[in-house]
């Protein structure tokens, strides 16, 4: 992945609110470029979705498991 295509995927994870970031933690395909460790991205959006309080059981039953 190109430095331009992080820098994309790092301003959409910035832009996202907790329970974005939650659905796309439970629904995101596989191989989805966030998830991929070998990527500065998997740490990048997982410092985020701490530091907005990653996934509560709230936002974990408002959410569901049907995407």
């Amino acid at each position: 992945m190109k430095e331009s295509e992080i820098k994309i995927w790092k301003d959409k994870i910035d832009g996202m609110d907790q329970i974005q970031l939650a659905r796309l933690l439970r629904f995101g395909p596989v191989g989805h470029p966030v998830f991929d460790k070998t990527l500065p991205l998997c740490t990048y959006f997982d410092k985020r979705f701490k530091e907005l309080g990653g996934m509560t059981p709230s936002i974990s039953k408002s959410i569901g498991w049907d995407p």
